[in-house]
């Protein structure tokens, strides 16, 4: 270390530029102010070289995109361990090249026996690893195959021994990987037999209940939801579609088991009023033919007013017992119509009721009753898998103005626009929601603050050369947004709050922006 002070070792750094002809670039002059102070030359961190090898990496699978994103984020904060730990872990999932004639399991492990040799702390590490591998797979892969689960047991007791025998593992580990080819073969033949007959299931139920447009309307969304790729966010929301169904159809079978209840009492009445009628109607025709038959037998007058006493009597009480039941018929009618009335207000309802449970049904994005159950869901795989998750916050820009200007219609318009193209420049991982009013919530999860912030960024970008048609005149839909990255052991509501915080000052700095919290 040189005895020099800064301000001397500043002036013979630039007189040594000077004097070697070089560039006065903060490189050169780090370079020659370390010589002259005698400080170790550090090389810089090389963020561009590093980010263009993070996009060759391929990302065919959940992990390898996972870890890219890591590494990404490593590169952005200038953390050296970081990437070391991504690109390590980014190996764990990428596929090895096994040798000519070897099985993969043996080109797994060809480097290891002769790391055991010389670094065995390397090699216990790798065992470690090798097994915690085996144990998270078991899972996937069931418990149905006895032998399958008795060998993977019995690897790993050999892989966390002290002392593992290197060559004794790697033999047991050319059987495994072959009865792990098969066990997982088999594993995905399930789920796609089981996915296809859960879509026959869906399909049947649709076309069963053509009539009945809200449950044909479910089943839809449920063979959208289902359709290949799975993930566990899809499942949730087939999960959260049939309880909507479950719920609509237990409510709605009801009412008809009433309603059907209901007709067959009036049904039961009506029979009888009318066999009370065919009664009433022969005893009157008997009667009316008994009368004739004294009127012609009849010799004076004084002989017949008996005879038509009785006659208009039955008369009259006929026609109470037609009128009583003309009225209870017209009770039952009305009965029905209003019964029938209530079965339809109660569909209506139900439909109401199902499409805003947790959507908005101007966009049909989550509103916030379906946004704060996706924010407990993302923050809990936060929580699990300690990846990143950002929150953004979006509001549009002189949205009072445009209602104003050009009635609530076009506003509403503007809103299903925006949410339209956000929806296209969204990841299928990510989440939209109506937050209120011209606001609406993005989450993105497995995403750094910058990246996040670049997300917001394309879909300023992309709304600028999607023009919004109010009948021939184009309108420019802007928005200013707030990103808030989830800090640990941080509230989503918190997070949410720090973005509307962050969005505010985007308004405050000419919206059309994009602020990170």
């Amino acid at each position: 270390m040189s005895d020099k002070k800064p301000f001397e070792i500043a002036r013979e750094t630039l007189k040594q530029i000077t004097a070697r002809k070089m560039l006065p670039t903060p490189i050169n002059y780090q370079n020659i102010y370390n010589e002259i102070a005698g400080v170790p030359q550090v090389p810089p961190f090389p963020a561009d070289t590093l980010r263009d090898i993070a996009k060759a990496l391929p990302t065919k699978t959940p992990g390898q995109q996972k870890q890219r994103g890591l590494l990404e984020y490593a590169i952005d904060r200038l953390n050296w361990d970081g990437v070391k730990t991504a690109l390590v872990a980014y190996g764990g999932f990428t596929p090895a090249t096994p040798d000519s004639g070897a099985p993969a399991g043996a080109s797994a492990l060809a480097g290891a026996e002769s790391s055991a040799a010389s670094a065995p702390a390397l090699t216990t590490e790798f065992l470690r690893q090798m097994g915690r591998l085996i144990e998270f797979v078991q899972p996937a892969l069931g418990s149905d195959d006895a032998r399958f689960v008795e060998q993977t047991t019995a690897l790993l007791k050999a892989i966390r021994q002290p002392n593992a025998d290197v060559v004794a593992v790697k033999l047991m580990l050319v059987h495994y990987s072959d009865r792990l080819s098969f066990a997982a073969e088999d594993q995905a033949e399930i789920r796609k037999t089981l996915l296809k007959l859960l879509h026959q299931v869906f399909e049947n139920i649709a076309e069963l209940s053509v009539d009945e447009q809200w449950l044909k309307g479910q089943m839809d969304a449920l063979m959208v939801a289902s359709a290949p790729p799975l993930s566990l966010r899809r499942l949730d929301d087939v999960e959260r579609r049939l309880s909507d169904v479950i719920f609509k159809q237990k409510d709605a079978k009801g009412r008809a088991l009433q309603a059907q209840e209901e007709m067959r009492q009036m049904l039961a009445t009506f029979i009888d009023r009318l066999s009370q009628i065919t009664k009433s109607t022969g005893s009157f025709h008997e009667k009316l033919e008994e009368s004739a038959r004294l009127i012609e037998q009849a010799k004076s007058l004084t002989d017949i007013a008996p005879v038509l006493k009785d006659v208009v009597g039955a008369t009259r009480n006929m026609a109470h017992d037609s009128k009583t039941s003309r009225d209870e018929l017209n009770a039952m009618r009305e009965r029905a119509i209003a019964t029938e009335e209530e079965i339809a207000k109660l569909h209506q309802e139900l439909d109401r009721v199902s499409a805003q449970a947790r959507h908005d049904p101007l966009t049909g994005a989550l509103n916030r009753k379906g946004l704060d159950e996706a924010v407990d869901r993302e923050v809990s795989q936060v929580r699990r898998k300690e990846t990143p998750l950002c929150i953004a916050l979006l509001d549009i820009d002189n949205f009072k103005k445009l209602n104003d200007t050009l009635g609530h219609a076009t506003g509403d318009a503007a809103l299903t626009h925006l949410a339209a193209v956000a929806r296209e420049c969204m990841r299928p991982q990510d989440t939209l929601a109506r937050y209120g009013g011209e606001e609406f919530v993005i989450l993105l999860p497995d995403t750094a603050l910058d990246q996040g912030m670049e997300a917001m960024t394309r879909l300023q970008r992309e709304l600028t050369k999607r023009f919004f048609l109010a009948g021939a005149e184009k309108i420019l839909i802007t928005f200013s947004a707030g990103v808030a990255q989830l800090a640990t052991d941080e509230k989503g509501a918190d997070a949410i709050r720090r973005a509307d915080q962050a969005m505010y000052l985007a308004k405050r700095a000419g919206k059309n922006r994009v602020v990170g919290a």
